[in-house]
């Protein structure tokens, strides 16, 4: 999840939720530039 979220957010993605701990997942959300928001969402191992 980490490293996505680096390799978006160099490529200018901004995300309006950064990668954060929610149980047994790590979620991200940002913005698609046309009102969509889209979250990203890994499960822990």
């Amino acid at each position: 999840m980490q490293a996505e979220f680096e390799r978006l957010k160099a490529l200018g993605v901004e995300f309006t939720l950064e990668p954060m701990d929610v149980g047994p997942s790590v979620i991200a959300i940002f913005d698609d530039t046309v009102g969509n928001l889209i979250q990203i969402v890994t499960l822990k191992s």
